[in-house]
């Protein structure tokens, strides 16, 4: 397994909705922390928009990710045709395999046939690229209907980018939705948890922790996916909460991708 830094890691340190720092990362940041860090693998996700950014920010960023070791990834948050045709072609320019993209609540309105004819040009479009689409398993999208929709394609250019945790908020609990996804799985996003009952007595919380310092069964999950291939990229990210604030949870942003980073060295040594 290639571990790897999700854009997700430095969700505070990039920005994000209204929490804007005044000097944020950049795709060349993160490929700096990431040979800091020691991972092989940088996969730029929606938070980092690299439609964003020029073609020949695209060709430069290939060729010092090259000679860092690092492999690029990119991900998108939609299956509009324009958008990830744009994707498509700013992959190529990076030579990456993989293009993640998150299905959710909208898309799960959508009838599975309806949405798998919307989907077989895109791939069509994907293996002409030499790229794989990794299906993200999102908040509001349940694994079933995934699968539904993975079995009705068929088709190896489409798989899924495994959470090992957002699928919570789609009613599953997490060994659940591992079981049901890891057949389909060829890309990895790894974090932790907790879940913390409320002092009052009036439910609880679920909040990130560091890798391997909450309730997430690293090894068993794993265990799981021993029939993928031994390079598939495995992403770090992390659910740092805000707490006091932006400036506050910057602060603890590096500490805890360092903990997680040396963890999953142990967790995937041997693997």
């Amino acid at each position: 397994m290639k571990l790897g830094l999700g854009s997700y890691a430095y969700r505070w340190s990039i920005g994000i909705k209204d929490q804007q720092p005044a000097a944020p990362l950049n795709a060349f940041d993160l490929l700096d922390r990431a040979e800091a860090l020691g991972l092989e693998v940088v996969q730029y996700a929606d938070n980092m928009p690299l439609d964003k950014y020029s073609e020949a920010d695209h060709h430069k960023l290939y060729e010092v990710a090259q000679s860092k070791g690092i492999a690029l990834e990119l991900g998108t948050q939609c299956f509009d045709a324009d958008e990830v045709e744009r994707y498509l072609t700013i992959g190529q320019r990076l030579h990456a395999k993989i293009m993640r993209v998150a299905l959710d609540e909208a898309d799960g309105h959508m009838s599975v046939p309806d949405l798998a004819e919307q989907l077989r040009p895109l791939l069509d479009k994907a293996r002409n690229a030499g790229m794989r689409i990794a299906i993200e398993n999102h908040f509001n999208y349940p694994s079933p209907r995934m699968v539904e929709l993975l079995d009705t394609i068929h088709d190896e250019t489409l798989g899924v980018c495994l959470d090992v945790a957002n699928s919570i908020c789609a009613n599953e609990w997490p060994e659940e939705t591992i079981k049901m996804l890891a057949p389909y799985t060829i890309n990895l996003h790894l974090k932790d948890y907790e879940i913390t009952p409320d002092p009052y007595g009036v439910g609880f919380r679920i909040h990130g922790t560091p890798l391997g310092q909450g309730r997430a069964p690293i090894p068993w999950i794993l265990d799981q996916l021993t029939h993928c291939p031994a390079d598939m990229s495995v992403l770090l990210e992390h659910w740092l909460p805000i707490g006091a604030g932006l400036e506050e949870a910057r602060a603890q942003e590096q500490p805890w991708i360092e903990q997680t980073v040396a963890a999953a060295k142990e967790f995937v040594k041997g693997r």
